[in-house]
């Protein structure tokens, strides 16, 4: 078990890495379950929990959003539909 910490531009990287689709989200899953150094395993923990926040707070959104028709009047919007 590492206990290195890890620098700022460590951090940094590692967002920009977890940030690209499917393989950011590969490493994310992979240094999540099994990261040697501690500080990364939780930094990736965190960031995959933030992930799932995030989901949850726009799937609520756009059923919100879907139920009040607010969606669609943007669609027609987008479209040029009168309303």
């Amino acid at each position: 078990m590492d206990n290195t910490p890890l620098s700022p531009w460590k951090y940094f990287g590692l967002e920009i890495l977890y940030s690209i689709p499917i393989i950011g989200w590969i490493f994310l899953v992979c240094h999540a379950i099994g990261a040697s150094n501690v500080n990364k395993r939780n930094f990736a923990r965190s960031y995959f929990c933030f992930i799932v926040v995030i989901l949850v707070f726009c799937l609520i959104v756009f059923l919100i959003g879907n139920g009040s028709g607010l969606i669609q009047r943007i669609i027609d919007a987008i479209n040029g539909v009168a309303a």
